[in-house]
């Protein structure tokens, strides 16, 4: 499935936030079984980690992520935890770029970044 084509970043304070939030599309695999942070299973939410975002406790995230812009160890164990699921290699210097100037497009293009097509592997 194409879950995010056609979504956007939307968010770009501390996190860039993206997901399928308002756009009448429901996550075919469901709601997340566990979140991991529950289980004292951390890794910090530091630059250029992904994480699940979640609406509450013990919410455990469905089809919303954020990439976090800066060292934001807060979400470690704000309401539950914001599980890590991905890095950008610490010596990636590119994705880092892009990382800013998707954030710097929401902030001068008022509010929003397109993705148009995601490339998927198999």
């Amino acid at each position: 499935h194409k879950l995010y084509d056609g979504s956007n970043f939307y968010r770009s304070d501390f996190v860039l936030q993206c997901g399928t939030h308002g756009l009448g599309r429901n996550n075919p695999e469901g709601d997340l079984k566990v979140n991991e942070t529950h289980l004292h299973t951390k890794i910090s939410n530091t630059r250029g980690t992904a994480s699940i975002a979640h609406w509450d406790v013990p919410d455990c995230g469905n089809s919303e992520f954020f990439i976090n812009l800066k060292a934001n160890t807060h979400l470690d164990e704000a309401y539950g935890g914001y599980c890590v699921f991905a890095q950008v290699d610490p010596s990636d210097k590119d994705s880092y770029k892009t990382m800013d100037s998707i954030a710097e497009a929401i902030k001068q293009g008022g509010g929003k970044v397109e993705i148009l097509k995601i490339a998927y592997q198999s």
